[in-house]
């Protein structure tokens, strides 16, 4: 059964920063000109820790840089601990007044523990020495990994009354409230509902697989109890609590010349909507209708009879990569926005823009109790937590 354990957290002095100048997105959604911004308001903003840069004064690489900005926030009082092992309801709230409850606490990385975490979805190639290099040296899970746990009812053993331990609001509107559970009660109900079925990583799978690889690194002196998990939110696999989006591709690098409409008529009907403007690519983006997009206009595309078992699935992301395969060799790309997507025709990053439907949750709960992955790219949870509402450190106890 997956072990779910309180941890003392560490958090920023409220009385001191304001949350909204120090919180940051996910690493890996901030682009160079995301992380000056965010790095400009505060010296001690997540950013500086979370994607560190090296510090040439005093000849520094990037993760002993963040390593002594760690040190000193917590020597500093920046960053302080909780009194004692606490689990931490979070909240975030959109603009249209949805909300996703979630509990952050220690997800175990154990042998008994990980064969009921399971992945959520295959995982493309990233440079695997980053964030276990950033780990080696901090020694702090400084972001969550998000978890989705098929246990009915989780939702009820800590969601959250009176005003919030922490509260903040990014950029796009989210408001982030973070409750302190410290009580005997809480606790054992939240580690007794999340151990009752399997976690599913939805989004953070290569900081888990991170935390495998530096639990296993340290094995070789002895276990250390802090490395045997890693912080994660989890949040209860129903669609009252998950809002999942679609993630487009777009393509480069094809020769001239080749029919696109063509090579998409192998797997699709395809039917034109329109020219590409303003009016026709807005219906297709505010639809959510499984489109292609180019310069010379829009496309509706239908799967054949037959499609899905060719791909595996019906899973937009399966059956569109039947047609990518058929293609010459190309540069592929993946955006969570469908207007940046379309927004890429013309230019250098894109000649077509392929525009798909959003998994729903019935459909990861089925993959999820089967034990399949899905193809890489196919969800886009939001909204994302935020690194910097609370951090843990494997040598806090």
């Amino acid at each position: 059964m997956p072990r779910f354990e309180p941890f003392r957290g560490l958090r920023y002095d409220a009385g001191r920063i304001d949350l909204d100048a120090v919180v940051s997105p996910p690493y890996d959604v901030i682009g160079p000109q995301l992380r000056e911004q965010l790095a400009g308001r505060h010296s001690a903003n997540s950013v500086h820790v979370e994607l560190p840069q090296p510090d040439h004064r005093l000849g520094l690489d990037p993760y002993q840089h963040a390593a002594r900005l760690w040190s000193e926030w917590q020597s500093d009082g920046l960053v302080q601990p909780d009194a004692g092992p606490c689990f931490y309801a979070y909240r975030m709230t959109g603009t249209d007044g949805r909300t996703t409850n979630g509990v952050i606490g220690a997800l175990g990385l154990d042998e008994a523990s990980a064969g009921e975490i399971l992945p959520h979805e295959q995982t493309l190639p990233k440079p695997a020495s980053d964030r276990l290099d950033l780990l080696r040296a901090t020694r702090a899970n400084l972001s969550p990994i998000w978890g989705l746990s098929m246990s009915k009812g989780l939702t009820d053993a800590f969601l959250p009354e009176g005003s919030p331990d922490a509260h903040a609001t990014d950029d796009d509107g989210v408001a982030h409230a973070l409750w302190v559970l410290d009580d005997a009660t809480t606790i054992d109900a939240v580690r007794s509902a999340v151990a009752a079925t399997p976690v599913v990583v939805a989004d953070g799978h290569h900081r888990y697989e991170t935390a495998h690889n530096y639990r296993t690194e340290q094995a070789a002196g002895g276990t250390e109890p802090g490395v045997d998990s890693v912080m994660a939110l989890v949040v209860e696999l129903d669609e009252h609590e998950l809002a999942v989006g679609a993630i487009h591709r777009t393509l480069s690098g094809l020769p001239d010349g080749l029919d696109l409409v063509d090579a998409f008529s192998s797997w699709f009907d395809v039917t034109r909507a329109g020219d590409f403007d303003e009016r026709t690519v807005g219906a297709l983006g505010t639809t959510g209708a499984l489109s292609l997009v180019m310069e010379s206009g829009a496309w509706l595309l239908s799967p054949k009879d037959g499609t899905p078992e060719a791909a595996g699935s019906d899973l937009d992301s399966s059956m569109v990569a039947l047609v990518f395969a058929e293609l010459p060799e190309h540069d592929l790309r993946f955006w969570a926005d469908w207007h940046d997507a379309v927004g890429a025709l013309g230019s250098d990053q894109a000649q077509a823009a392929v525009l798909l439907r959003p998994v729903t949750v019935e459909q990861i709960g089925e993959w999820a109790r089967a034990g399949r992955r899905m193809p890489p790219k196919s969800t886009f949870f939001f909204p994302k937590p935020r690194t910097g509402m609370v951090f843990r450190s494997l040598d806090l106890r």
